[in-house]
């Protein structure tokens, strides 16, 4: 029997109600028309009555009859692209300083008011500026130390004051001592599998404890140098066969998301971070969460750009399910292997779960 037509209008509805745009809706946009106004799907906004909708494929379509654009959920991406511009651009500043720019030369330069880029810089990359600074050090500290460096040096190096500052919080800039990053894996096996995917090229990899790396979407080689970037003192070693049933579970679940990736996990972080992927796994198929929201459940409530971090340092994507963070408005936020792969991810659990259900 032929398959039914598929009803796009009611999967453009159903993504509204959802406030994602799951990618078998195709690119769209709604109109209001007692308002006037043509919106993302993701848009804060209450959801219309569905009589009052109309479906637009773009930007030019919904203007052509009439409508204007949302002020709250900017459609045609205006404001956010100016937004992103200058605070990547402070975000270069901040790379290129020796010493951490202050908030007042940041503002300066990106021409807003102290708190309103302090808010801005917070919303585009969910960390403070100051913050960021941070991550850059811990960053250049750890790329020294990789490279064999003395501490003493890296630390100089990497724009800290002394020693004491690093091992006074270990945890916060490397998740283990200099001395232990120093050494990257020294001593360890890293056993690897390539595959191929639904969604790309798949890189998995394993120590003895367990799956330490998921990385997929990138080129082989570009995945590799990811993992190895991770362990640089570590022999890393291809394992087809023993890595086969893992590999098999990862591309299923890539294909089609019907139930929880669960494999043994080397899981390397600060004990924070763990915190966060810990709770990452609790979050069910087919739901998802806001960065605020996963705070508050951890009973951490003031610590929304603590876990934003945490989300973006996960080195074992799907396995703990990162995808399923989302943005406080709903929109799909960074994610390290592409927003549109976030969506189908997010787009299968969904129908998962309402086959699971039925």
């Amino acid at each position: 029997m032929p398959e039914a037509p598929i009803d796009l209008d009611a999967l453009r509805w159903q993504a509204v109600l959802d406030r994602v745009a799951a990618p078998d809706c195709g690119g769209f946009l709604y109109a209001v028309t007692t308002q006037g106004v043509f919106c993302r799907p993701g848009c804060p906004a209450r959801p219309p009555l569905r009589r009052n909708t109309r479906f637009f494929a773009d930007a030019r379509a919904a203007e052509a009859e009439g409508f204007r654009a949302c002020k709250r959920c900017d459609p045609k991406g205006e404001r956010a692209a100016l937004h992103a511009a200058a605070v990547q651009a402070a975000c270069d500043l901040i790379e290129q300083a020796e010493a951490m720019p202050s908030l007042a030369a940041l503002a300066a330069c990106a021409g807003y008011a102290r708190h309103h880029f302090l808010r801005l810089f917070r919303d585009v990359t969910g960390v403070t500026p100051r913050s960021y600074a941070e991550g850059v050090r811990a960053r250049r500290l750890q790329a020294a130390l990789a490279a064999g460096d003395r501490v003493a040096e890296a630390v100089a190096g990497a724009g800290f004051g002394s020693e004491s500052r690093v091992y006074e919080d270990t945890g916060r800039h490397l998740g283990m001592t200099p001395g232990a990053a120093r050494r990257g894996g020294a001593g360890e096996v890293i056993r690897i599998a390539h595959a191929d995917s639904a969604m790309g090229p798949l890189l998995v990899g394993a120590t003895e404890a367990g799956i330490c790396f998921i990385g997929f979407a990138e080129p082989p080689a570009a995945l590799e140098g990811d993992l190895r970037a991770r362990f640089p003192q570590a022999r890393v070693e291809p394992a087809a066969a023993a890595l086969a049933e893992a590999v098999r579970a990862v591309v299923g679940f890539l294909a089609e998301p019907a139930a929880a990736l669960a494999l043994p996990l080397d899981l390397r972080g600060t004990a924070f971070q763990r915190r966060v992927w810990e709770a990452l796994t609790r979050i069910p198929l087919g739901e998802t969460r806001t960065y605020a929201g996963l705070a508050a459940e951890m009973g951490m409530p003031a610590a929304t750009r603590a876990v934003a971090r945490a989300c973006a340092r996960n080195p074992v994507s799907l396995a703990v399910p990162c995808h399923r963070v989302v943005g406080a408005s709903g929109d799909l936020t960074g994610y390290r292997w592409g927003v549109p792969r976030k969506a189908a991810l997010l787009a299968g659990e969904r129908r998962a779960r309402r086959g699971g259900a039925a």
